[in-house]
């Protein structure tokens, strides 16, 4: 159930909702998650607009976006952690109609500690992640 936080100036992207969907539903494909409301509804992509004046890299350019990744430990093999970085910097530089926008993406891939996975009021491990999702998968296949 991965969280995409997407920063970037004011201005940078003219339709952010249609971006942070996009990006939520790469990220899930990409990580291979079956297509349960689990993970559909816990798949999220967050883009923060920053003020103009508030971003700067040390020239005081600030045609900068930041994309955070957070996944829970191991989501994201070797494989994965490549097509990450590039698809969303893709999703980026095109939803800003910008295709040099992709030589300044920075995309950090962070994990959260087993245990550090808080949903529904609760610091799941995975172990608990996949027993969930395990078991909402058996409950739309005995519906079928």
């Amino acid at each position: 159930m991965p969280m995409i936080d997407v920063y970037a100036a004011e201005g940078t992207f003219p339709r952010p909702r249609e971006l942070a969907r996009a990006m939520a539903t790469r990220l899930m494909a990409i990580e291979q998650l079956p297509d349960i409301p689990l993970f559909r509804h816990n798949t999220a992509a967050f883009v923060h607009h920053l003020p103009a004046d508030c971003l700067s890299n040390v020239s005081g350019s600030n045609a900068y976006v930041r994309v955070q990744v957070l996944t829970n430990q191991g989501a994201l093999d070797r494989d994965k952690q490549l097509a990450v970085v590039r698809q969303l910097t893709e999703l980026v530089a095109e939803a800003a109609g910008d295709p040099s926008l992709t030589e300044r993406t920075w995309v950090l891939l962070t994990e959260a500690a087993d245990g550090g996975w808080g949903l529904a009021g609760h610091a799941h491990t995975n172990v608990e992640l996949v027993s969930a999702a395990r078991s909402q998968l058996a409950r739309i296949a005995g519906k079928g």
